[in-house]
């Protein structure tokens, strides 16, 4: 019996071995799951962090780009009323097409003003163009858009003709441009002939004498472009060395004769900028005229539809640089 009692005793300790093995491993296991749903849940957590990051900084540079163009647009109000109040005061300014007066007081202003005006129709002809050439519009309508279109340009540089009279600073600085925009800028607007290369791969295919005579197109305009350039540059240098020559000490009189003399000299080459401008502008107007009559009417509205996009790309490019979230 005492036998049968030490085997029963022995069997009971080795069950509740059993138990507590069992116990201690699910103990284990429920420790390694709890352990492995914590880390997916901090790695969801961490996800949904970012996520959230993520949204609100895009949330920030939506802001921001949506007040950068409610700055522009209170900033177009304000020169627009500001521009009312210089015509109550008599200053000039012209938006019936008799523009031969000259610019004063506030001419920078009176031109800003002006150009955002034709920019906003050259948008609204440039849209009606693009729907043109979509619908497949017959040769004549889109003949009309076309011309239309490059007398529109004409009247800008019968704008900036006038603005150059009264500020030519401000023209040749490109202040009325965004900034991507000035990038590119020379004497106050674009180069025919980086233009020219731009547009050759959009009006593919050429016949062999379109080719001909766009290239002899861009040619003469790179060489018409570089004399200008030159030009500037040696009217830099003479201004320069005239404003050198008064410098020294003053008090005499014959010091204050030369003074007067020198800056006299200076404003008289200063006068010269404008003659500049207008020549530029000569090519440029030159360049989208003979471009017309190289090419066919179709391969224009091309040509003009591929001018609008990609000063409209410099423009959507210095809105998104401005509006850009500083952190």
């Amino acid at each position: 019996m005492a036998d049968v009692s030490a085997m029963t005793d022995t069997s009971t300790d080795v069950d509740t071995d059993d138990k507590n093995l069992r116990y201690l491993n699910s103990l284990t296991l429920g420790a390694t799951s709890d352990a492995s749903d914590k880390t997916r849940d901090q790695k969801t957590l961490r996800r949904l962090s970012q996520n959230r990051e993520a949204a609100r900084k895009s949330r920030l540079r939506k802001k921001a780009y949506v007040q950068q163009l409610e700055s522009s647009r209170m900033k177009l109000t304000q020169l627009e009323q500001e521009l009312q109040r210089a015509r109550q005061q008599g200053i000039y300014v012209s938006s019936s097409g008799d523009q031969s007066q000259a610019m004063s007081g506030n001419g920078a202003l009176a031109f800003d003003v002006e150009y955002a005006r034709w920019l906003e129709e050259h948008n609204r002809r440039t849209n009606e163009l693009r729907g043109a050439v979509s619908s497949h519009a017959g040769d004549g309508e889109l003949r009309i858009i076309v011309d239309g279109i490059l007398a529109h340009y004409d009247e800008l540089f019968k704008i900036k003709a006038d603005a150059a009279k009264a500020d030519v600073f401000h023209i040749l600085s490109g202040m009325w441009k965004t900034p991507a925009e000035r990038c590119f800028l020379w004497l106050g607007g674009f180069r025919s002939s980086e233009l020219l290369k731009l547009l050759i791969n959009q009006l593919e295919p050429l016949t062999d004498q379109q080719s001909l005579a766009i290239n002899n197109l861009q040619q003469s305009s790179q060489l018409a472009e570089d004399a200008l350039s030159q030009g500037i540059e040696s009217l830099q240098q003479s201004l320069a060395e005239t404003l050198a020559g008064s410098l020294g000490p003053s008090g005499s009189s014959g010091n204050v004769a030369n003074y007067m003399g020198q800056m006299a000299m200076a404003m008289g080459k200063l006068g010269t900028l404008e003659g500049f401008i207008l020549q530029a502008d000569n090519l440029r107007q030159r360049m989208l005229q003979q471009m017309h009559r190289i090419l066919t009417t179709r391969q224009s509205a091309r040509a003009l539809l591929a001018i609008g996009d990609y000063f409209a790309r410099l423009r959507a490019l210095s809105s998104l640089w401005l509006a850009r979230p500083r952190e």
